[in-house]
């Protein structure tokens, strides 16, 4: 008798534009493979913005459910995600520092004058009076314990009947922190999620037992390891931000968004070449750990599912914006559900030693989506345009078939 698979899901940050795309994604994936359901899943690890989606699910939240709240704002009002929330100033942390100026600028003013120091010395004292974050979490945190305070659900890692791992990276000694391992699970769920979102300039540190804690992909773009170690049969890993290839990229004037494409990334100016630049450190650096978890535990098939590199509308989007998040979140679950179909072979192939397949009927129907209110649309698929992926996926599917046989060979 074949024993249920231990599956795990390791979803990487991303700001609300990767928690919109993992949600577009994991809502593919959960209809799309048969006998799984993501929010009964073994384990999860979340960093950053994924942390918000793996707490959920670990949870017992659905995709279709946090969609429901994140994306369409619908649902229980407990539930229903308020945009303001990522947006609001960081008051608190701003009269801390105003109030720090007077002693600030006296030390500068002893530094510099007194002692006869160079000014960047002197700037560089005033530059303590900064506010270490631009806008505040503490709404966010409030509003996932009013989420995990609901029947059902909890804001206790001890509590939860799944293991949730979700990491930050203590600022004074530059360490993981993996909130919900053992010496690390007393913090509540709301507020590790907290700390490993704490983006450094945009979020001030958050203090948990005296110590202060930031962004967990500082250290890591994944931090699957902390799954892998419990021998799992099955690992589904999403990672939102990838770089742009455009040397191989479409060559639409315009894009289905309706924004202008940029012919060459230079001409978007500093922005672009900083968000390809972040971009390429943090996927050249998943790229390495894939790699070394496929050599330390190769009993554990790993599914990786990203953007397609070629594809600007996730490039182009605001990786802060929330605005558009109900048409990028459709984008997101038309886009893995190609990937499904591009490496239908491949993927049916590792699901099927665990007893899981794919779900052709739902990958093979182009009407499904994502939205029960149609989101922004863009230009209408051609009847052509499904036969020509179709015979890309017929001609990979060859592709496979000929190389098994050569092997057999």
């Amino acid at each position: 008798m074949q024993t249920r698979p231990r599956i795990g899901v390791a979803l990487a940050g991303g700001g609300p534009l990767g928690a919109i795309y993992e949600l577009g994604a994991l809502c593919a994936l959960d209809e799309a493979i048969v006998g799984i359901e993501l929010a009964d899943c073994d384990a999860y690890v979340g960093v950053s913005a994924g942390g918000f989606i793996a707490a959920a699910l670990a949870n017992g939240m659905s995709p279709r459910e946090q969609c429901a709240s994140f994306i369409e704002n619908e649902g229980a009002a407990h539930d229903i995600f308020e945009p303001g929330l990522l947006m609001r100033p960081a008051w608190g942390e701003f009269a801390r520092r105003l109030a720090s100026l007077p002693r600030v600028a006296a030390q500068a003013l002893w530094v510099g004058v007194l002692q006869r120091h160079s000014a960047s010395v002197t700037v560089e004292q005033l530059a303590h009076a900064l506010p270490t974050g631009l806008f505040s979490n503490t709404g966010i945190e409030a509003q996932l314990r009013r989420q995990f305070a609901q029947p059902g659900r909890s804001n206790d890692f001890r509590e939860l009947r799944r293991k949730l791992v979700l990491v930050a990276t203590d600022l004074d000694s530059g360490e993981s922190a993996p909130f919900g391992l053992p010496g690390f699970d007393e913090v509540p769920i709301s507020q590790a999620v907290q700390a490993s979102s704490a983006l450094p300039g945009l979020f001030p540190p958050v203090e948990i037992g005296g110590r202060f804690f930031v962004d967990g992909a500082l250290k890591k773009t994944l931090h699957a390891s902390v799954l892998l170690e419990d021998g799992l049969d099955l690992l589904i890993c999403l990672n939102p931000l990838v770089p742009y290839d455009a040397a191989h990229a479409r060559r639409e004037r315009v894009l289905e968004s309706g924004e202008p494409r940029i012919p060459r990334l230079i001409d978007g100016g500093l922005p672009v070449v900083l968000s390809q630049t972040f971009r390429t450190l943090i996927h050249s650096r998943l790229e390495l750990g894939m790699k070394g978890y496929e050599r330390s535990h190769p009993g554990t098939d790993i599914l990786l599912f990203e953007p397609d590199q070629r594809d600007p509308e996730m490039f182009l989007a605001n990786t802060f914006g929330y605005s558009q998040r109900r048409w990028l979140a459709e984008h997101a679950y038309r886009q893995t559900r190609e990937q499904l179909r591009a490496q239908r072979p491949q993927i049916a192939a590792k699901l099927a030693r665990h007893g899981l397949a794919l779900n052709d009927k739902a990958l093979d129907d182009h009407h499904r989506s994502l939205l029960r209110r149609p989101a922004r649309r863009g230009p209408p698929v051609l009847p052509s345009a499904l036969a020509v992926k179709k015979l890309e996926q017929v001609l990979d599917d060859l592709e496979v078939a000929l190389a098994a046989r050569a092997r057999a060979g």
